[in-house]
């Protein structure tokens, strides 16, 4: 299978995306290290940023993917030597192009509005053009499915035409995203008997069919796959790659990128979500925060007893991890694997899990809920047992709110923490008092531990428990934490807001330390 990335193209076209040529540099590298075939990266002959892209990305080596350019055939009643996107694609010299061409009839009278003649003159001169200037030309064959289904006959010398003119590659696109598997698959085999030239596959999700279309294609006769990491694209996305690859080839036997980077797969998608700037899908199948979470009591047994019993893989081979919730439909036995990740020796019936037990129903009784913010768990579960560290301590902190509220900064905090023994005062404005007491408690602590530089939230909710007591009400705050590879979310509950988002902040930065702590135990 040949895996064909567009996160650079059809990913920056969804709603909320706009990476920076930086970003993109990054995506690229992180593509190609993963082990993609082709990084469709933009349109050099549509905008200035695409442009510069090309330019930085011929400073770097990739080591196995092929960047590639795309843009359109040439226009209408225009000399391919004198359509200047045509030489834009040529001037940013990656060793293959995309051509998109229009298949359906009714784009070609009515959008492009032109004869059906000319657009197959367009068609042949554009990819005659790249494959006499040595280029590796992927015909991407727009709306191919609707043209298909409107005019056969004229949806197949399209195919053929761009087959004579020499392409090295037949996309089938189905561009609205509207057509259904059993309509793909019998489309994609006819085809594919058709034609001697490779075929691949471009779906769109608007029926929310995009991964399923792609893997029939491939079932009936597609050798590459075109898509975006996290399903990113206009209006509903593209086929998501980071569900295709690993159904492809855990499950079907099929490469599509070296057994060695499977389980980099996680961390890739995060990676781009991190850098999209949007807070990663946690419902994505194999690389979700929630892909291999168990909440029930009866499901958590069976899990812990075989994990086959409820997951179809295991997730480490997509460098995810199991994850069990901690919530009112859970057992004995959820609890005692949470404590034993802290505490291995502890059993079912020991003095430390009835501890641990009474602990957590108070919480619970006060108004706390885990599921979600198992890392607060985990450190409730450290105190409880007597294993904490003191990382830091907070001997004072002051928030006031100005009455300037449409400026930049209505807020300020000033905090005194103490670390082994050495005090430090910071202040800090911020947009509100949980903005401001944040950045400040970050701003000391930084002091002493400058790997918090690596981390942010990426999520805040608040919610009312008990509308009865009106503003006296008590308050549950979720905060959701990164460093960009892992993600973690903490709890905290007061009648006093400040009180409870500064309980889930504080939870948030000693979880991290105690994960480096550890760590560098480990390594040392």
């Amino acid at each position: 299978m040949y895996i064909y990335d567009s996160t650079l193209r059809d990913g920056t076209q969804c709603e909320g995306i706009s990476f920076t040529v930086l970003d993109k540099i990054k995506i690229a590298k992180k593509l190609d290290c993963l082990g993609v075939d082709y990084i469709e990266a933009g349109n050099p002959g549509s905008n200035p940023k695409d442009l510069e892209f090309f330019k930085e990305a011929k400073k770097v080596r990739f080591k196995h993917a092929k960047l590639t350019a795309f843009g359109s055939t040439r226009r209408a009643n225009v000399p391919v030597l004198e359509d200047k996107n045509i030489q834009a694609l040529l001037d940013v010299d990656t060793p293959a192009v995309a051509i998109f061409g229009k298949v359906w009839d009714f784009h070609v009278t009515d959008i492009i509005r032109t004869t059906l003649g000319e657009n197959l003159h367009m068609i042949y001169d554009t990819v005659e053009y790249m494959k006499s200037k040595d280029k590796e030309v992927i015909f991407d064959a727009e709306h191919f499915f609707d043209g298909y289904e409107a005019n056969k006959e004229y949806a197949l010398k399209v195919l053929k035409t761009a087959v004579e003119a020499g392409t090295d590659w037949l996309v089938l696109c189905d561009t609205n995203g509207g057509t259904f598997p059993s309509e793909i698959g019998g489309t994609v085999s006819y085809i594919s008997s058709l034609f001697d030239v490779p075929i691949g596959i471009h779906c769109h999700n608007d029926c929310d069919m995009a991964v399923a279309n792609s893997i029939i294609a491939v079932e009936n006769g597609a050798v590459q796959v075109q898509g975006t990491f996290n399903g990113y694209g206009e209006r509903c996305g593209n086929a998501n790659l980071t569900t295709i690859i690993p159904n492809l080839q855990l499950k079907q036997g099929r490469r599509c990128i070296s057994e060695g980077h499977m389980i980099d797969l996680t961390d890739v998608s995060r990676y781009i979500s991190e850098l999209a700037n949007l807070s990663h899908d946690s419902h994505m199948p194999y690389v979700g925060n929630s892909a291999f979470a168990h909440k029930g009591g009866m499901h958590v047994d069976a899990i812990i007893k075989n994990p086959r019993s409820f997951e179809h893989i295991y997730p480490e081979l997509v460098g995810n991890q199991r994850r069990i919730l901690m919530s009112e439909v859970a057992g004995r036995s959820t609890i005692l694997s949470k404590i034993q990740k802290v505490a291995p020796w502890v059993t079912k019936y020991s003095e430390e899990t009835q501890k641990v037990i009474d602990r957590l129903k108070q919480l619970e009784y006060d108004g706390y809920q885990f599921e979600g913010a198992e890392s607060s768990l985990e450190l409730m579960i450290i105190r409880a047992l007597g294993m904490e560290k003191t990382f830091f301590d907070v001997k004072d902190f002051k928030v006031i709110c100005e009455d300037h509220w449409e400026s930049e900064y209505n807020a300020s905090a000033v905090i005194k923490v103490a670390v082994d023994g050495v005090d430090e005062i910071t202040a800090a404005d911020g947009d509100g008092p949980i903005n401001a007491l944040d950045k400040a408690l970050r701003k000391a602590l930084e002091i002493f531990y400058p790997q918090l530089k690596s981390i942010r939230l990426t999520d805040y909710k608040v919610r009312v428990l008990d509308t009865s007591y009106a503003t006296a009400s008590k308050v549950r705050v979720h905060i959701e934490t990164t460093n960009g590879k892992v993600t973690w979310g903490t709890v905290g509950v007061s009648s006093n807001i400040i009180e409870a988002s500064w309980n889930a902040l504080v939870d948030s930065i000693e979880y991290f330390l105690y994960h480096e702590d550890k760590l560098n135990i480990i390594q040392n």
